[in-house]
């Protein structure tokens, strides 16, 4: 048998153990909309899983190891989430609250900080934790922070706090 061959069996063998999602060592801070999101989460992937175990021998092997890695992972955020209070500052930037920063050159951009798992940037929802979460938290209206980039540091100026 060619070395290619077993090689490829190995592959196989292996394609049925996925790989766990990581869990972040941050603290699972969540906005009330977010903890929604893994309840629903959560609902989601156990209707998928008990699709897949009603089918019996038919059932996809790697979609049903797929779906129990996934449900391990939304189980345990939905356990760790931590609920914050809903944001009501318009002087101080919290998790939840919608923050219009300007940068150097002028041009304005709009966020909400939420939690890791809510995040989607291209929706203006940025985890709290992130560089830019960093750097907006606890800032108030009118302050000037640091934004450390990969890219490059940037100075940014707050110039708008809207409640959740």
């Amino acid at each position: 048998m060619s070395r290619a061959f077993v090689n490829e069996d190995n592959a196989a063998a292996q394609a049925d153990q996925p790989v766990e999602r990581q869990v972040s060592a941050q603290p699972n801070y969540v906005t009330p909309e977010g903890l929604a999101l893994l309840q629903a989460k959560v609902a989601e992937l156990q209707t998928l899983h008990s699709e897949q175990s009603a089918l019996g021998d038919q059932a996809d092997p790697q979609r049903q190891a797929d779906l129990e890695r996934d449900l391990r992972y939304f189980n345990q955020r939905l356990q760790s989430a931590q609920v914050v209070t809903p944001a009501t500052s318009t002087q101080k930037v919290q998790i939840g609250s919608w923050v219009t920063y300007a940068d150097e050159r002028g041009t304005e951009r709009r966020v909400q900080l939420v939690g890791e798992d809510q995040a989607v940037a291209a929706k203006g929802l940025i985890n709290w934790s992130s560089p830019l979460g960093r750097a907006l938290l606890g800032a108030q209206l009118n302050d000037e922070v640091l934004w450390q980039r990969p890219a490059g540091d940037q100075l940014i100026e707050i110039i708008r706090i809207e409640p959740a």
